[in-house]
């Protein structure tokens, strides 16, 4: 289930540096083109069977088990720099493209992840919220201002 999903977050560096609203935007789009088959392969998952918290929780400890074995480092240990950002990639990037699916399940979807990534990794207690939200909460440029 869910091979490769570690690619995911091949750009994540990236993709949260410098985040604006135009460059939010832009990001997510890239993001769900490229990676759209792994949600929509969470979805189906979920959608099939028959205890779905359970079957999101799978979801959770497939993508828990591929950030610990392609993002970990020599000790076995994800630093706290890269925890901090891929929580950030989460909130920003994960989440909201869950919610954002057209299928019956999304909070449970999102909210098996959750609990599962705050269980796995240090200080990662963390919460979702759906792509408008997140976006309505950049702010434009005013007059050159902000």
């Amino acid at each position: 289930m869910l091979q490769g999903i570690e690619t995911i977050f091949n750009n994540k560096e990236k993709m949260i540096g410098h985040l604006k609203k135009k460059s939010y935007e832009k990001n997510t789009e890239l993001f769900k083109e490229e990676n759209g088959h792994f949600f929509r392969e969470m979805a189906e998952y979920v959608g099939q069977a028959e205890d779905k918290e359970k079957a999101a929780e799978e979801i959770g400890e497939c993508l828990v088990q591929a950030v610990k074995e392609h993002l970990s480092n020599k000790k076995g240990k994800v630093e706290a720099r890269t925890q901090v950002d891929l929580n950030f990639f989460m909130i920003y990037y994960v989440f909201p493209t869950i919610l954002g699916m057209e299928c019956e399940d999304p909070k449970v979807i999102a909210e098996g992840i959750r609990r599962v990534w705050g269980k796995s990794f240090k200080e990662s207690d963390i919460n979702y919220t759906d792509y408008e939200t997140l976006y309505g909460a950049f702010r434009e440029k005013i007059f050159g201002i902000f």
